[in-house]
């Protein structure tokens, strides 16, 4: 484990970075415990060929690996943009205490937008939620990137 070199969403948004220089969709996910960095990942799918390699999951599986459990109870999650289903479920699973995130996604979210999975009566776990943290800075982010691809 890493002591944090800044904040969390500062982190979370080299990554975010990281992954558009690999011409990867920007998003970046760092997940903390007791005050330190478990792990960190940017958006991977282009690279790995993986449509499962979103940043949240490379973080969650690698953050399982270094603690070597499948629960990541008392660890927050900090990402770029506002988790899909896939990645909710995933949090929901991991028991991932307190989700941030900067961007929402109406058109893919799954969190404020599309179907709420934290809401839902079939949900296992629900973390607490922070949305909104240097939005226009991810959302900035993302329009540059998919501007560019049109």
């Amino acid at each position: 484990m890493r002591q944090m070199e800044n904040d969390p969403m500062s982190c979370a948004f080299f990554e975010a970075r990281a992954a558009l220089e690999r011409g990867e969709t920007p998003v970046g996910a760092v997940i903390v415990r007791n005050g330190e960095i478990v792990s960190r990942a940017g958006n991977q799918t282009l690279q790995d060929k993986d449509p499962t390699a979103h940043a949240e999951i490379l973080a969650i599986r690698s953050a399982c690996r270094t603690l070597g459990s499948e629960r990541l109870t008392g660890s927050d999650l900090y990402v770029t943009l506002e988790p899909c289903a896939m990645c909710a479920a995933a949090i929901s699973f991991a028991r991932i205490r307190r989700l941030y995130w900067a961007a929402p996604d109406p058109k893919g979210g799954a969190v404020e937008h599309g179907p709420r999975f934290f809401a839902q009566s079939t949900c296992h776990h629900a973390p607490e939620l922070y949305g909104g943290i240097r939005e226009s800075e991810s959302a900035d982010m993302l329009r540059r990137f998919f501007a560019a691809r049109r």
